[in-house]
Formats: C-alpha cells, structure tokens, sequence
C-alpha cells in the first residue's frame, strides 16, 4: 500500500539516514532505500562525525546485490539548510545528539546496535553486519510501502 503521495508534484520524498559515524548503519539504509525505494526517493546519510565507510558494511551489502563502495561518511553539516521529508535517526547516540534536523518535515527513530563493536572472527563479525543489515532492510521495506507519512516511530518535525 502507498499512500504518501511524490511530494512537490513528483519530486521524489527526500529522506537523510542519520548515524554517529555514517560508516555502517546510516550507509546501509541509504543503499538500501536507493535500491529499493525506486524514483519515489532520494537517499542521503551523514554522521555528527565522518569516518569512513566500513568493509564489513560494504561486504554485508554486497551479499544482497547493493554496491556501497561509491558512498562516502560524511557529517550533517553537508545538509543542514535542506529541506528533507524525512530524517531518520538510526542509532541512539545520533538521536541523542540530534533530536530534531532543521528543514526536517517529519522525524524518525530506529534504534539498531552498532555493528562495527562487533569482536570476535570476520566471520562472527560479519554475521553481527548481517543481521543489522537485515533489520534495517525490513524497517527500508516498511518505509517503501507505506510512504514518508507512514514510517513507523515518526513524528511532525
């Protein structure tokens, strides 16, 4: 079911995933939402700090057909001024850090562990990458069908 209609006339709904460190949550969402949202979004990510995207990140993704390599960390000063449908906080310290985005139309949190404080193997450390991916890629599915208006957890900004 989508019920959020293209904002703007057919703009396509502009959405900002938003992490500490833009290198494996909030790159992973914006892969995704790219992959599967069609011309209907546009996907972005920042961190309140840039580092650098994750192999394991880019690996986990690359396991379900999704290129990262491309995607660079980048902070949310890059957007701040921009105009967003929908900002969605992926990790606890971001929301902490950033409860609400200016520009933002509607706000949202979805709390996912961190993968890169994963220990052990890259085997049992990519297995940790995983299954974070695959939460997030069922909230990314959930956004799809039901539209900016729909995502779970949001609130009017």
């Amino acid at each position: 079911m989508t019920t959020d209609p293209i904002p703007d006339g057919g703009a396509p709904a502009r959405v900002l995933f938003i992490c500490t460190h833009n290198s494996a949550r909030s790159q992973m969402a914006e892969g995704l939402l790219r992959a599967r949202g069609g011309d209907r979004f546009a996907a972005f990510s920042a961190g309140t700090e840039a580092t650098e995207v994750r192999p394991l990140a880019v690996c986990a993704m690359d396991e379900v057909g999704i290129d990262i390599r491309g995607q660079e960390s980048k902070t949310l000063h890059r957007y701040l001024g921009e105009p967003f449908d929908l900002v969605v906080t992926v990790c606890d310290d971001a929301r902490e850090a950033c409860p609400v985005f200016p520009g933002a139309r509607r706000m949202a949190h979805w709390s996912f562990e961190d993968p890169s404080r994963a220990t052990g193997t890259d085997e049992e450390r990519l297995a940790v990458f995983r299954r974070v991916r695959d939460a997030i890629a069922a909230r990314v599915d959930a956004l799809v069908a039901a539209g900016v208006a729909g995502a779970a957890g949001d609130v009017p900004a």
